[in-house]
């Protein structure tokens, strides 16, 4: 019998009914889960393989979770586990085996039809606020190795068996992680996440019939593979390198931790290669980028770089080859690397060299640097609540901007970071204060710091908090200090990070860039996260706009006429006369 052709109207409902599935699997998690990590900051992601391994539908998911990986975890999971049956659910969450660091807890349950054959997996990752590390963050910067992070590894390990959870995984956890009953419940959200996916995959294949969805998904990944190659056919030929430097840490030498890449684009093929083997070994320290995360962050790179129409799966990924090395910070880590940051810092300088690059190769191509990530702002607090008496441990996500600016638009204002795709919530500060003990005083938007240019990036973003009583403990790794993020084709650079600690006594202590702050009672840390980069050079930004920025207070009237050369009236509109003598006599 020969394979059913689908039409075009019958692939794209067939891609919105599996997008459909994965929608609901992160509501269920996103209403369920008990950490602000998910209900609040909505750090999961969930998505459908193919029994294949090849990723189908990833919708409402983070670029950096799911990318590449599930494929990967997918296979471990049949590699490990030959016979699937339904009813099984396998926990996994280690970086040598497809998974991005130890805190991205992860189900994969396999779609088992009536006959017995695997025809799907569904996976829900959700990042954790406690998994088991020697300190009291998911976030180790200073672990030399895996054992240094102390946290707790599983290798797709089988958690349920015939519907029914193995309690003595269940007790192992709840006796390493501190927040055990909080943990527990975003553990069953994840359950119940994943369990969503596989009764709607099995009621689709009960409707539409599972050669009819194999053929679908063949189909769809050849569609999307043409897709991409007529895309990346407009790319112009060539090769670029560059160059992306992570602030230094406890760890890393001394300059800090350069991260190239070399892009070239084959247009006449429909290829582009993407050459990472050039980088420095793994370091003694948590940046180092599992597998999963070095190719997703190259990917990322791309999919932002030649526009966000292209669907994101398993065809349109073969048209991509990225070459990688054995050992390297940004490659193929062995155990026992530590990956414990590798979801952030080093993954977003990456993205940053490989979109660099794309932007050397032509106007119209790649984006700037976005801000370098985990300020205090987006930091693990920890320590013990004098309201209730008991630990707590969560990461807050008081906001990071960051957003870099494309060819195509400007930036996006609460991006968090690169690697995030935006996807991510802002904690409402009512919210944190409720449920930790912490009081925020101050979160606003630093004027003059955007990225100028054609189109602009973000300006950087104050946050100031501290203990409401008694002390708290405050863990974070942040970059952008010392190497901001940089624009491109003419476009200025953004803000950079800082960090602070305030005294009872207003006095403030600059703090180092990577550790864990205790914070007594009346002291506060004042983050200061990157902005992005500018696009294009700032003297060819539409003045209506530049005003706009003005009035919007991200620019000074100052930096309007200085840098963008837009000389604006006392009611604040453009002096059209006055801006076009501006404009001539720089370009003179």
């Amino acid at each position: 019998m020969s394979e059913p052709t689908l039409n075009g109207a019958e692939m794209a409902i067939l891609i919105n009914r599996f997008e459909g599935i994965a929608r609901k699997m992160t509501n269920t998690l996103y209403r369920t889960g008990r950490s602000g990590v998910l209900n609040r900051a909505r750090d999961f992601s969930c998505c459908i393989v193919t029994a294949g391994c090849e990723l189908l539908a990833t919708a409402d998911s983070l670029p950096i979770h799911v990318l590449v990986g599930p494929d990967m975890m997918a296979r471990t999971m049949m590699d490990f586990h030959p016979v699937l049956k339904r009813g099984d659910a396998f926990l996994h969450n280690s970086p040598y085996h497809g998974s991005s660091h130890a805190a991205d807890h992860v189900i994969l349950i396999p779609v088992v039809d009536d006959l017995g054959v695997h025809r799907y997996t569904v996976l829900t990752k959700a990042h954790q606020a406690d998994c088991g590390n020697a300190m009291p963050t998911t976030y180790m910067g200073s672990a030399r190795d895996v054992y240094a992070e102390g946290a707790l590894i599983f290798p797709a390990v089988r958690v349920q068996e015939n519907y029914a959870t193995n309690q003595d995984i269940v007790r192992m956890c709840e006796m390493r992680i501190r927040v055990p009953e909080q943990w527990k419940g975003d553990f069953l959200a994840m359950i119940g996440s994943a369990r969503i996916g596989e009764r709607e995959v099995l009621s689709l294949g009960a409707e539409i019939g599972w050669d009819r969805l194999e053929a679908f998904c063949g189909q769809w990944f050849d569609y999307s593979e043409k897709r991409m190659a007529a895309r990346l056919a407009m790319v112009p030929g060539g090769t670029a390198s560059a160059s992306s430097t992570h602030d230094p840490i406890p760890g890393t030498p001394p300059e800090g931790v350069p991260v190239v890449a070399t892009v070239t684009a084959r247009p006449r093929e429909g290829r582009i290669e993407i050459d990472l083997r050039d980088n420095i070994d793994a370091l003694p320290c948590g940046l180092n980028l599992s597998e999963a995360c070095t190719r997703s962050a190259a990917l990322i790179a791309v999919f932002n770089g030649i526009g966000g129409d292209i669907p994101r799966n398993a065809g349109s990924f073969r048209r991509v080859d990225i070459l990688l090395r054995e050992g390297a910070i940004a490659g193929i880590p062995r155990h026992p690397t530590s990956c414990s940051v590798s979801t952030t810092n080093v993954a977003d300088r990456l993205t940053h060299a490989v979109a660099v690059s794309l932007a050397q190769l032509g106007d119209g191509f790649g984006t700037a640097e976005f801000g370098a990530f985990l300020p205090p702002s987006s930091a693990v607090v920890s320590g013990v609540d004098p309201r209730t008496l008991q630990p707590f441990v969560n990461q807050i996500f008081l906001g990071c901007t960051t957003g870099g600016a494309t060819p195509l638009e400007d930036c996006w204002l609460t991006y968090l970071h690169v690697g995030n795709g935006g996807m991510c919530f802002i904690d409402s500060i009512e919210l944190d204060e409720l449920y930790q003990p912490i009081i925020v005083r101050d979160r606003r938007i630093i004027r003059d710091t955007e990225g100028a240019g054609w189109h602009i990036g973000a300006p950087s973003l104050r946050v100031e908090f501290g203990p409401l009583e008694g002390e708290i403990e405050v863990s974070y790794v942040s970059d952008g200090h010392i190497n901001p993020p940089h624009g491109v084709r003419g476009g200025g650079d953004g803000g950079g990070s800082d960090q602070f600690r305030r005294r009872p006594d207003e006095t403030l202590e600059r703090l180092e860039a990577a550790t864990t702050v205790r914070l007594a009672s009346g002291e506060t840390i004042v983050s200061i996260c990157c902005g992005g980069g500018g696009y294009g050079a700032p003297d060819t930004r539409d003045p209506a706009r530049v005003s706009q920025d003005v009035m919007d207070g991200w620019v000074s009237r100052r930096r309007a006429l200085d840098v963008y050369r837009v000389a604006l009236t006392e009611a604040g509109s453009v002096d059209v006369e006055a801006t076009a003598q501006l404009r001539l006599a720089a370009a003179s």
